[in-house]
């Protein structure tokens, strides 16, 4: 009997319906020589520190740093849990073949090869390796099933990082607590949890430090067109106001009128992240919120695996993109087909091909996010906006580019003493190509539309007609302003500057080239944003994410730079993806990390200071039960 495994249940009945696996029983499904079971996502963690030695039961200061021999595994402690491994292992146990059917990933590989070593399962293992929940990827998986071996880096990358995060989490969350805690809260620390903290932290205090020093900037109107002083902002006012009386009742003259065309490309596609950002900054979604609706919609088959962190499609899915957009061509949302007039300039010709959208040598284990072309049914409003994204973005980079014209106009006048020059620049868009399918979603925050619309109105402002040599009255004014701080981050933000471990990036080639040393895995970023909350380290006001003086205090009592630095986490990032990709030894990595942790542990315990975290009466938590939350990331 062949037995394969799934993450959950419904993914487990999608695969039994397509293998004919029909009959069922108690924790799995059987049928046609297969027996289909499942897992709840992780079965199994790896042990605890008391589960190797009674002496770290407590928490002591002598007992640190906790290093095992060798890692072990155990079953999570729940009944539920413990009733279906019983089931995996029993089938397991008399299996001629395994199939893992684990989510195509890091994460879904870990499950199931634990599940699998605590089963103690002996038969050869296949992988099931598909992007798409779709019948057609099931099927074609199935005849083309992968051997377990080929993803041995992708396990061995998985469980470095879930070593690496417990040898941190538990050591120096306990460190932390015992020594400036008073054993009275815990102070939770993590490999890419506390980078994150601190990139807060660190711009929240750049704000209230910032001193706003006034400035003040020359304009001029002329045939209803606001012209700027090319000379840019003035620092004292005196200046400010010796150049406008200069100008004051003279004429205005043009200059120089010069128009340009250009062309912009369609937005790539979408990865994890920057679906994430989008809908944080479009709806207001939280980046968790995000994941569990992609999520959703992968299981329900209408859009591919969303894990990702590549851009790109693999040339294999090119001829695959007609029927995807024939499907979605026919997608309805109440009654109406809301895409089909995107569709049908390009239906029934060659589409675009370009290297932006297919590059097999950018994709590794998955591509970008995209539609399957299953026609939706019964979207929840939520998931219907996430998935309207996805497919207008999929649409756009089959259409033309955006031609558009920027009009470039100068004009000066003339004073007594200097000339002061002027100038405005407009976008008129010609053709607007991939732009037809951008779409107006209403913002549910005010503030996102106002922001919206002002940067639309700034990018498309058209000019009236100048003429070279022209003249005449103008009203010029001299406007005060003030320096501003840097923006509080948001959800969106504060993913970006995770993505390029702490710079905050908007150039999309520039953001990929540094995605290699960002900070958590694009999977992993929400929940250790959710993690903050929890820990109460920060709140939300509005969109912003502030810091509570608790999530300061923290940072600034840790003094062990490595634990706090995006740029030391990115490092550590980049190697575990390079144990993916069989570039770094894994065992390198936990050996460097159990000399760097036992360096942390020794410079710690010998700070001579008195430093303490204050100790609110609604942040105490008890010590007691905090076993597993140590190595949380």
């Amino acid at each position: 009997m062949i037995v394969c495994i799934a993450e959950k249940p419904s993914v487990a009945r999608d695969i039994a319906r397509i293998i004919g696996a029909t009959s069922s029983h108690d924790g799995y499904m059987e049928g046609n020589g297969f027996q289909v079971t499942w897992t709840f996502g992780h079965l199994c963690t790896l042990k605890e520190p008391h589960d190797y030695t009674p002496m770290w039961k407590s928490w002591s200061l002598s007992a640190l740093p906790m290093i095992p021999e060798r890692f072990g595994i155990k079953l999570i402690d729940d009944q539920g849990i413990k009733k279906q491994f019983s089931i995996i292992e029993g089938l397991m146990q008399k299996a001629e073949r395994i199939v893992n059917c684990g989510d195509a990933g890091q994460e879904g590989e870990l499950i199931q090869r634990w599940v699998m070593q605590k089963a103690g399962a002996k038969c050869p293992v296949s992988r099931l390796w598909i992007s798409s929940m779709t019948d057609e990827a099931i099927r074609e998986g199935f005849q083309n099933l992968k051997d377990q071996q080929d993803y041995q880096p992708l396990y061995l990358a998985g469980l470095s990082r879930a070593i690496g995060d417990w040898l941190l989490g538990m050591n120096a969350t306990r460190l932390y607590t015992l020594k400036y805690g008073q054993n009275r809260q815990v102070l939770s620390i993590g490999r890419v949890q506390t980078p994150t903290l601190a990139l807060i932290v660190n711009r929240q205090k750049e704000i209230d430090n910032f001193k706003p020093e006034p400035y003040w900037v020359l304009a001029t109107v002329y045939r209803d067109t606001t012209f700027t002083a090319t000379k840019g902002k003035f620092t004292s006012k005196e200046e400010g106001e010796a150049a406008f009386a200069t100008i004051e009742g003279k004429p205005f003259e043009v200059t120089k009128v010069e128009k340009k065309e250009g062309k912009e490309q369609p937005p790539q596609l979408y990865d994890l992240t920057s679906l994430q950002v989008d809908c944080n900054r479009k709806f207001g979604y939280s980046a968790e919120m995000t994941l569990n609706l992609i999520q959703a919609l992968y299981e329900k088959k209408y859009t591919t695996y969303p894990r990702v962190d590549t851009q790109y499609l693999s040339d294999d899915i090119y001829p695959k993109c007609p029927q995807t957009l024939n499907g979605l061509y026919q997608t309805k949302f109440g009654g109406i087909p809301v895409y089909a007039e995107y569709i049908k300039p390009i239906g029934g010709k060659a589409l675009k091909k370009t290297k932006r959208v297919f590059d097999t040598s950018k994709v590794t284990d998955h591509h970008a996010i995209i539609p399957t072309g299953v026609i939706p049914q019964n979207l929840s409003d939520a998931e219907q906006k996430v998935f309207d994204l996805i497919v207008r973005r999929f649409i756009g980079v089959f259409l033309p580019d955006c031609k558009f014209s920027t009009t470039t106009v100068l004009g000066e006048v003339k004073g007594e003493e200097e000339t002061v020059e002027f100038k405005v620049t407009g976008k008129e868009i010609l053709e607007p190509g991939w732009r037809v399918v951008r779409g107006v979603q209403a913002s549910e925050n005010t503030e996102n539309a106002e922001t919206e619309n002002a940067e639309k109105n700034d990018e498309e402002r058209t000019l009236p007609t100048f003429v070279k040599g022209e003249s005449g009255e103008h009203k010029p004014t001299l406007t005060e302003k003030w320096t501003t701080p840097p923006p509080y981050y948001n959800e969106a933000s504060l993913l970006r500057a995770m993505e390029t471990a702490g710079k905050f990036v908007e150039d999309e080639t520039l953001r990929a080239a540094m995605k290699e040393n960002g900070i958590g895995r694009p999977s992993s970023r929400a929940s250790i944003i959710e993690t903050l909350f929890k820990r109460r380290y920060i709140k939300r006001e509005r969109k912003r994410l502030v810091a509570t003086p608790t999530g300061i205090e923290l940072i600034d009592l840790i003094r062990e730079e490595l634990l706090k630095s995006c740029e030391l986490t990115g490092i550590w990032e980049k190697k575990l993806r390079d144990i993916e990709h069989q570039k770094y030894d894994a065992q390198q990595f936990i050996n460097e990390l159990k000399a760097q942790v036992t360096d942390i542990v020794r410079d710690v315990i010998s700070d001579p200071s008195n430093r303490r975290i204050t100790i609110t009466p609604e942040e105490t938590k008890k010590k007691k039960g905090k076993g597993k939350g140590e190595s949380e990331k």
